[in-house]
């Protein structure tokens, strides 16, 4: 393996008429920004690269406020995240600085965000989460949820109520991230997304569309079916995968 390829999608949806979901690639980052068309972009193998959505917390005030910091922080704390200390030391400045940020103007308080993504350095895979946004692994095996919800309900009877989140209260509250490392292989990739996507998917759906497609069509495609289902809410989308020599 000598190169990640990162396909990604950020839409407000069918139904929201504001955008509050945020999306870090490397250094890249798409905030409260409408694409309908998956950008892919190329990394070298090697150095950390942190590929993660943020979807601002619905009933708030300032979402995207609180999406956009928190991606932008990662973007560029992401080629020193090396290890699961130094990503738990990343959340925490996050999570923060949010705080830190809604108590400087009132407008914003108890603004918040979840976040969910993988770092990917030479030879491992770091998955994580705060909140609701989701990792899921695609490979031989299949597609498995890395992820771990934090928020109350399950998906029969899912609620938007979150019981962990970077923000969302009036006082400083600590986290306590979901972290899952695994050995990086070239047979398995990764798919992150905000809720707006998995919520209104039939059962299965992601398992055929992934089944089918594993690169940005795979991506182009879980859009449109999440659209298609009533598209309730933003949608946010990354796909990584390893290519070898001959991909």
């Amino acid at each position: 393996m000598t190169y990640l390829a990162v396909s990604a999608l950020s839409h407000i949806g069918a139904v929201r008429d504001h955008h509050e979901d945020s999306l870090v690639v490397g250094p890249w980052t798409l905030c409260a920004t409408v694409t309908e068309s998956p950008q892919t972009l190329v990394f070298p193998l090697g150095t950390p690269l942190i590929v993660a959505v943020a979807d601002g917390l619905g009933g708030h005030a300032g979402g995207e406020v609180a999406s956009a910091l928190v991606a932008r922080q990662l973007a560029q704390l992401g080629p020193l995240l090396d290890g699961e200390d130094r990503l738990r030391e990343a959340l925490d400045a996050c999570n923060r600085d949010v705080f830190a940020a809604a108590a400087r103007d009132p407008a914003l308080t108890a603004m918040g965000t979840t976040v969910a993504g993988v770092v990917v350095t030479a030879d491992r895979v770091l998955a994580f989460n705060v909140g609701d946004s989701r990792v899921y692994a695609v490979g031989p095996e299949g597609v498995r949820q890395l992820s771990t919800d934090d928020r109350l309900g399950d998906d029969d009877l899912p609620t938007s109520i979150v019981t962990q989140a970077l923000g969302g209260s009036d006082e400083l509250a600590a986290i306590d991230p979901h972290l899952i490392s695994s050995p990086l292989a070239a047979d398995t990739s990764y798919l992150i997304c905000t809720d707006g996507l998995t919520d209104p998917l039939p059962a299965g759906l992601l398992e055929e569309v992934l089944g089918q497609h594993q690169d940005g069509r795979a991506v182009f495609e879980l859009w449109k079916a999440a659209v298609e289902a009533g598209g309730p809410d933003n949608i946010t989308i990354a796909f990584v995968r390893a290519n070898a020599d001959s991909a």
